[in-house]
């Protein structure tokens, strides 16, 4: 197992944890609520990790069959991974602030410009995570 898939996995594991650990302060939250909600963004943390974990089992499995070299490999791995990390991140904080309103509203460097990186970051690197097993496992040695 290369540095990219430890990588994916650790992070499966990382995301599952903080799903969980995430999921005791909802219920935390819920409970001392008169009205029995957690606010947004710690609802959303929770549901966020749950959703990277198994996002990094799938970038795991696919990675394995990229015909990249193995820094191409952990770069591709890495930079899905660290938005995904940045976005729960900004939610438990934004969780700890007890914000229940859209932090969108505000527009600032978060809301506009790391918003296109994440776009870029997350949708572009699977794309190599994607297309690398694609390539490997329907065109590789086919003569074109």
């Amino acid at each position: 197992m290369d540095a990219a898939q430890k990588t994916a996995l650790l992070f499966s594991g990382l995301f599952l944890m903080s799903g969980m650990a995430t999921g005791v302060w909802k219920y935390r939250k819920i409970m001392k609520s008169p009205e029995h909600h957690a606010p947004a963004y710690v609802d959303i943390a929770h549901r966020a990790s749950f959703f990277y974990s198994f996002a990094c089992l799938v970038i795991a499995k696919l990675i394995e069959y990229s015909p990249f070299g193995s820094d191409v490999r952990f770069l591709i791995v890495a930079v899905p991974i660290a938005f995904f990390s940045l976005t729960v991140t900004g939610y438990v904080a934004e969780g700890f602030r007890d914000r229940t309103d859209n932090m969108f509203r505000e527009r600032n460097l978060i809301t506009t410009w790391f918003m296109y990186a994440l776009i870029a970051g997350e949708i572009g690197g699977f794309l190599f995570i994607l297309g690398g097993f694609i390539y490997s496992q329907f065109f590789m040695g086919i003569a074109l």
